[in-house]
């Protein structure tokens, strides 16, 4: 009788890095969806499900404590996704919570907070990218992608090479990088070479000792930082360093 393969080893952190720190956020959050960071803050994108709102949280990087939010609510629009930051902008899809509805993406001022620019989509956006003259959307669970100019108009719609869910996504030296769900346990971060799509690199990534996969909302990238945010409030951010290049 032949030997039959040995099964891949159970994923319980992230393939090929090492969790290095896991940090409480002190403030008050809800159905958390998005994150990103840069040297002073640490910011969260939330949705208030009982009170139909949707938030835009910073907190602070060196205590962790909650600084200031912003209410993102646009009408029947609650549902902030997953986001980006680009050089002095912050910018977060809200949309209606169902498919294929409409989402506006905001353009915040990262210093003062305020909305610099609303640019309607006809179609429920979970998660936005930033290059340097483009916007790249995901639809519920990113089986859509939308490119736009930052003025707002169409480039480009295709769909998701990938089965994962992306639930936020980052535009990362060149390729667009996704972060989702293959399971109720499991997930990936993936990267795909820009603008083909050609998956250049995949890690898997188990659960959290709360059974949360890994991948199961925020995803930040910075150099070989790998920052996580997948659990509810109170939530905490898992801090990986990616030990391969």
């Amino acid at each position: 009788m032949s030997a039959q393969p040995a099964k891949p080893a159970a994923i319980t952190g992230v393939e090929d890095a090492r969790l290095v720190e896991t940090i409480p956020l002190d403030g008050t959050l809800y159905h958390v969806q998005g994150v990103d960071l840069d040297r002073d803050h640490i910011w969260v994108t939330s949705v208030d499900q009982k009170d139909s709102r949707a938030y835009l949280h910073q907190f602070s990087r060196k205590t962790h404590k909650l600084e200031r939010r912003v209410d993102l609510t646009d009408g029947p629009r609650f549902h902030p996704g997953g986001f980006s930051i680009y050089k002095n902008s912050i910018w977060v899809p809200v949309a209606e919570y169902k498919r294929d509805s409409s989402a506006v993406l905001i353009e915040l001022d990262k210093n003062t907070l305020a909305v610099k620019r609303r640019i309607p989509v006809s179609d429920h956006i979970g998660c936005v990218a930033v290059t340097k003259d483009s916007l790249i959307a995901g639809n519920w669970d990113s089986r859509q992608f939308y490119v736009l100019d930052k003025k707002g108009k169409q480039i480009r719609k295709f769909d998701n090479p990938s089965s994962t869910s992306y639930q936020d996504i980052k535009f990362v030296d060149g390729d667009l990088v996704g972060s989702g769900n293959t399971s109720k346990t499991t997930g990936a971060i993936e990267w795909l070479m820009w603008p083909s799509m050609k998956l250049v690199r995949r890690l898997r990534a188990g659960a959290t000792d709360k059974g949360q996969p890994y991948t199961n909302e925020g995803m930040a990238l910075k150099g070989k930082d790998l920052y996580l945010l997948p659990e509810n409030g109170p939530s905490r951010l898992f801090h990986f360093v990616l030990v391969t290049p």
